[in-house]
């Protein structure tokens, strides 16, 4: 790999004379084969080849040691900054980002006790419990657990025993997040996701008894909250505002298409791979998780103009086989939190406060607007994905053409 960067035979001769030279060459392929331009892969050999004769590699090393390793060649002043003639903050903290990367592909890489959440052990089991006997979709069991490592962090003092954990540590848990409005449903879910696991956690001893079946969460009632989603005027103005030449407009444009369109959830567009795409039937394939089915849609034309350009024109060429990936290096699939900020920032962007703020907001939208052209629920319910018939009742209140029919019904003849 390095023969291609290096031209000139004294600086690819002082390369390869270095210790870990394949070692480095194979983590400068691996970068390369990610996406990064050449001017970063000179720039990246460069810093591995300055920390290089400066690394113990025959056992584990921490980052401070690679960062003392990165400043012995770049020398800095009192402050801890490097000097002018030696580089900026910045090549510093590139180096010793990638020197890091590099010697953790080495497996080298001394274990972080951050890398560990507290109860690490226990939450697996509980994942296992939830996929093999609950049968539950990945993405609640994801949610679970991620629910579970933030109250795990948030105790205060830290224990270290699952018996040690008292309601009060709940309700002072539930009690910050609701300070730091957070809904009452987020809350109930929050407090259903502990309550399962100490149920779970008591089946098995590792907690006290009882403590599952105190745990409170706020009253909920059924469909009490509107489905809040911009106006189809307002999504227009979105799509418009991503209608240009810009990759990440052509990239954004498709996957708001999708958003908006069909009413996909995040995941769900993050999930698609170009395997999904059926070009001679024109059809796109949706995963949904919860269901755990595959659901066939009709392409439609708008939507399949945007990925076409999407694909010719922007998308990476690179080995990965997700359908959205990241314009810069490294090249990965963009997460369904990033499918999320995408839409926050250009929501943001026209001064559209919504809640939820996210890509969630254009599903109900897509619902509002397909109600509101006169579909039936049940082909509203079937087009999201629905499992549930009352899934689909709550945009019930949102159909103003509907109400207004009801409140001109002349009820005279009751008096």
């Amino acid at each position: 790999m390095i023969a291609t960067l290096l031209k000139r035979p004294a600086a690819l001769a002082r390369y390869q004379e270095a210790p870990y030279a394949v070692e480095r060459d194979a983590f400068l392929k691996g970068c390369g084969e990610a996406g990064y331009s050449n001017a970063m892969l000179k720039k990246i050999a460069r810093g591995l080849l300055a920390v290089a004769d400066s690394l113990d590699l025959s056992t584990t090393i921490s980052r401070q040691d690679i960062e003392l390793a990165v400043d012995r060649r770049m020398p800095v002043t009192p402050q801890g900054v490097p000097s002018q003639a030696n580089g900026s903050s910045d090549t510093r903290q590139l180096i010793v980002r990638f020197a890091t990367r590099w010697v953790q592909s080495m497996g080298a890489l001394r274990p972080c006790e951050a890398e560990h959440p507290p109860f690490t052990a226990q939450r697996e089991a509980f994942a296992r419990y939830l996929r093999e006997e609950r049968g539950l979709s990945s993405v609640t069991i994801a949610t679970r657990c991620e629910r579970l490592t933030w109250f795990f962090r948030e105790l205060n003092p830290p224990r270290t025993a699952l018996c040690d954990i008292v309601i009060s540590d709940i309700d002072a848990f539930l009690e910050s997040k609701g300070k730091h409005g957070w809904t009452r449903a987020s809350l109930a879910a929050l407090a259903g996701s502990l309550r399962s696991f100490f149920t779970f956690a008591e089946a098995r001893g590792w907690c006290a008894s009882g403590l599952a079946a105190v745990i409170e969460s706020p009253r909920l009632y059924a469909r009490e909250g509107l489905p809040e989603g911009p106006d189809w005027s307002d999504v227009q103005r979105l799509l418009a505002s991503c209608s240009t030449d810009r990759p990440v407009d052509m990239r954004d444009r498709a996957i708001l298409l999708l958003l908006a369109m069909y009413g996909l959830r995040r995941g769900e567009v993050a999930g698609l791979s170009l395997e999904d795409l059926d070009w001679e039937q024109d059809r796109i394939q949706v995963h949904r998780p919860k269901q755990r089915l595959a659901q066939r849609y009709p392409l439609q034309p708008a939507v399949g103009q945007a990925i076409l350009r999407y694909l010719r024109e922007v998308r990476p060429r690179c080995g990965e086989r997700a359908l959205f990936l990241s314009l810069l290096a490294p090249i990965r699939p963009l997460s369904a939190a990033s499918i999320t900020a995408l839409v926050h920032n250009r929501l943001s962007r026209l001064g559209l406060t919504l809640s939820p703020h996210g890509a969630h907001c254009l599903r109900h939208a897509c619902a509002s607007h397909l109600l509101a052209s006169g579909f039936t629920l049940k082909q509203i319910g079937d087009h999201l994905g629905h499992r549930a018939a009352n899934s689909t009742l709550s945009y019930t209140k949102v159909d103003l053409v509907g109400l207004r029919q009801v409140a001109d019904i002349d009820l005279g003849a009751l008096r």
